[in-house]
C-alpha cells in the first residue's frame, strides 16, 4: 500500500528526510542488548546443526590431538639428534620423520574436511537467520514500514546478516580447536616443566588485560559502524530510486552534500573501530616475545644445570607457541565476534518487532462477501496527539461507488487504510455485512479487495507475470482478455516480445501511464469484490482515461467501490460524493445535488474547470 499524504505528515518526527518529497526517516533502532545474551541467542540457530556441528568436533578433537603430539615428537627428534657428540640414532629419527610428515599430512586434510563442513553450516545458519528477518518483515504492520528508509531494511537483510555469516564462518572452529588445543598445551607444559610453565605463565594476565580493554572498546565501534553503515545505504538507495526528482530540482549538489555527511560519519566511525582493533595483534606480538623470552632464559639454566634436555625445551618452546597463538587466535576472534554480534543485535530487533496483532479468537473467514460497508463514528490518528479522522460515519450499500474527494491530507487514504485493516481504528467500528471486520481474518477481508493505486508497483518478471499476480492460475487467455478491457494490450503488442517482455525493477522499462495500465489488468484479471481506486487514471492521457472509465465502470457495476480522486471529472458518475476537510465529512450527495448546493465540491468542480479553460 502507498503512503498517503496524510500519513507521511503524521509520521513521528526524526531526522531529516534524506532526498526531496520523501518519507521522514527515524533511523534504525539500536537498543542496548547484553553481548551473552545475544550471543546466546544466535547459538540457537546452531541448535539445528547438532549432528554436522558434532562430526566437525571430532574432526577437530582429533586434529588437536595431532596438533598436541607434533610438538612432543619434534622433542624426540632433537634429543635423538643429540644423545652424545657427534651421534645420531638415524634410524629412530627417521621413524620420527615419518610419524611427523604423516601426522601433518592428517592435520591438512582434516582442516580442509573441518573448513568445507563448517562452510555449509555456515550458510545454513546464515540462510534461517536471514528466512527468519524476511519472514517477519512479512508480518509487520504497515506502519513499521512506514517509519523507515527501504535502504535501512536492505542493510539488516544483507550487510548486518553477512557480518554474522563472516563471523560463524571464521571463529566456530577456531574457538572450538582453540580452547582444545590451549587446555592440552597446558598440559603438555606441566608434564614437561612447571617451572618453565609457571615462567611463561606472565604473559596471560597481560593478554587478558589487553583484550577486555580493546574488546569493552571496539564493542561500541562496530556497533556503530552498522548503524552508520545503514544510514549510508538508506541514503544512497533512496537518492538513487529518485534520481529523476533530484535532477529535476537541480539537487544533485546537495544529495553530494548529504552523502559526503553521511559517509564522514562512517568514515570516522570505521577508522576508530579497524584503529582499536588494529592495536590488539601488535601488541600481543611484544607480549608472546616477551613471554618466549623469559622462558628461553629460564630453559637455559635448566638445561646447564641438567634439570631438563634440550629436546624437551623445543618441546617446550612449540608446546608454549601453540599455548599463546589460540589466545592471540581467541582475542582476534572475540573482535570478529564482536562485530558479528553488532549485526545479530540489529537483526534481532527486527524480529523482535510487534507484529501485526493476530486475529481474535472468534475471528471467521469472510467468504462471498457483499459488500455492505459501514464506517460508525470512526476516530484514527496515526499518532496519539494528531487526529485524522474524527467522528466519521460512512453509509456504502451493495454495489455503490462511493468517491472520496478532498484537499491533500484531509484523511481520504487513511478512510481505505482503515477499511484494509493497514490500521485499526482508534475509536468507533467498520462493518462489512453487518460484521466488525475485527471479527474476519485479516488474510480473508484483504483478498476480497482489489486495489489500484496512484503510485503504482510491478515486480520484477514478465508482464504477464505481472498480471497474474492477483490471479496465479489463470490461463494466457484471461490475461489478454483483461489487458485489453483495461487497454493495456494496445501498448504490450507494440513490444518485441509481447506478453513475455520482462519488466525491469519496478516496470522502470515502461511510462507511468502503461504501469498504471497494466496494474488496472491486473486487478480486472483478479475480479475482487469490493474496489478501491486511489487516483487510478492519474498518469493516464485523457483519450486513453475514457477508454478506461469505460472498463472500470464496467468492473465497478455490482461491486462497492471507493474511489479516490483529485480530478472531479472522474466521478461525475459515483452514486455518492463525500467530501473530506481536517478528517470530517463536510458535504455528501451525488455529483448534482452537490452542484447545486454551490458550497465546498462546487467551488473545488468550477476551480478546476476555470483552470483547465485558462
Amino acid at each position: 500500500m502507498t503512503k498517503a499524504n496524510e500519513q507521511r505528515t503524521t509520521t513521528p518526527p526524526g531526522p531529516p528526510p534524506l532526498r526531496p518529497g520523501g518519507a521522514h526517516h527515524r533511523g534504525p533502532v539500536v537498543k542496548p542488548r547484553n553481548f551473552k545474551a545475544t550471543l546466546k541467542r544466535l547459538w540457537e540457530y546452531f541448535g539445528r546443526e547438532r549432528k554436522m556441528l558434532t562430526l566437525i568436533f571430532l574432526f577437530i578433537l582429533i586434529d588437536s590431538v595431532i596438533v598436541l603430539m607434533n610438538p612432543y615428537l619434534i622433542g624426540k627428534a632433537v634429543d635423538a639428534m643429540s644423545l652424545k657428540p657427534g651421534k645420531v640414532d638415524f634410524n629412530f629419527l627417521e621413524i620420527m620423520i615419518i610419524i611427523l610428515a604423516a601426522a601433518y599430512l592428517a592435520d591438512a586434510v582434516l582442516n580442509f574436511l573441518q573448513g568445507w563442513l563448517m562452510a555449509g553450516v555456515a550458510q545454513r545458519i546464515v540462510k534461517g537467520l536471514r528466512d527468519s528477518l524476511f519472514k517477519k518483515l512479512q508480518k509487520l504492520p504497515v506502519s513499521f514500514f512506514d517509519s523507515r528508509t527501504h535502504g535501512e531494511l536492505m542493510s539488516r537483510l544483507s550487510n548486518d546478516v553477512d557480518n554474522v555469516s563472516n563471523s560463524i564462518s571464521q571463529s566456530t572452529t577456531q574457538l572450538m580447536s582453540g580452547v582444545i588445543v590451549i587446555a592440552g598445551s597446558l598440559v603438555m607444559m606441566i608434564i614437561l616443566s612447571p617451572i618453565l610453565t609457571l615462567a611463561s605463565m606472565i604473559t596471560v594476565p597481560l593478554v587478558f588485560l589487553l583484550t577486555r580493554t580493546i574488546a569493552k572498546r571496539t564493542s561500541v565501534l562496530f556497533k556503530n559502524q552498522q548503524m552508520q553503515l545503514g544510514k549510508i545505504n538508506g541514503h544512497i538507495e533512496e537518492t538513487i530510486s529518485g534520481i529523476e526528482v533530484v535532477k529535476a530540482f537541480n539537487h544533485e549538489d546537495k544529495v553530494i552534500e548529504e552523502f559526503e555527511e553521511v559517509n564522514t560519519k562512517l568514515r570516522e566511525v570505521c577508522l576508530k573501530a579497524q584503529i582499536w582493533s588494529g592495536f590488539l595483534m601488535p601488541i600481543m606480538n611484544v607480549i608472546n616475545n616477551l613471554g618466549f623470552t623469559v622462558v628461553a632464559i629460564v630453559g637455559g639454566l635448566l638445561a646447564v644445570k641438567g634439570h631438563i634436555t634440550v629436546g624437551a625445551i623445543a618441546s617446550f618452546i612449540t608446546y608454549s607457541r601453540q599455548f599463546v597463538r589460540p589466545l592471540n587466535d581467541l582475542a582476534n576472534i572475540f573482535n570478529i565476534l564482536q562485530s558479528g554480534v553488532a549485526g545479530a543485535e540489529r537483526v534481532f530487533d527486527i524480529i523482535d518487532e510487534q507484529e501485526e496483532p493476530v486475529d481474535v479468537p472468534h475471528a471467521v473467514q469472510l467468504t462471498n462477501p457483499r459488500g455492505h460497508v459501514v464506517f460508525d463514528n470512526v476516530s484514527f490518528g496515526y499518532r496519539d496527539d494528531v487526529p485524522i479522522l474524527k467522528n466519521v460515519s460512512i453509509e456504502a450499500p451493495i454495489g455503490t461507488s462511493i468517491a472520496l474527494v478532498g484537499p491533500t491530507g484531509a484523511g481520504k487514504t487513511t478512510i481505505v487504510n482503515l477499511l484494509t485493516r493497514f490500521y485499526d481504528v482508534t475509536n468507533g467500528r467498520i462493518l462489512l455485512d453487518g460484521r466488525d471486520i475485527r471479527d474476519y481474518t485479516r488474510d480473508s477481508l484483504r483478498r476480497c479487495f482489489g486495489f489500484v493505486l496512484q503510485d503504482t508497483y510491478l515486480f520484477s518478471g514478465t508482464i504477464k507475470e505481472n498480471i497474474k499476480y492477483g490471479k496465479p492460475d489463470a490461463t494466457d487467455e484471461e490475461v489478454k482478455a483483461a489487458a485489453v478491457m483495461a487497454g493495456a494490450d494496445l501498448f504490450i503488442k507494440r513490444l518485441p516480445k509481447q506478453y513475455e517482455t520482462v519488466l525491469a525493477e519496478n516496470g522502470g522499462n515502461l511510462s507511468q501511464g502503461e504501469r498504471q495500465l497494466l496494474a488496472i489488468a491486473r486487478v480486472m484479471l483478479a475480479k475482487p469484490s469490493l474496489l478501491i481506486l486511489d487516483e487510478a487514471t492519474s498518469s493516464i492521457d485523457t483519450r486513453t482515461e475514457l477508454h478506461i472509465q469505460k472498463a472500470l465502470l464496467s468492473l465497478m457495476r455490482d461491486r462497492t467501490s471507493f474511489i479516490i480522486a483529485h480530478r472531479l471529472n472522474t466521478i461525475r458518475d459515483a452514486d455518492c460524493i463525500m467530501v473530506i476537510d481536517h478528517g470530517e465529512i463536510i458535504e455528501t450527495g451525488s455529483h448534482e445535488e452537490l452542484m447545486a448546493k454551490k458550497a465546498r465540491y462546487y467551488e473545488m468542480f468550477s476551480s478546476q474547470f476555470k483552470n483547465a479553460g485558462a
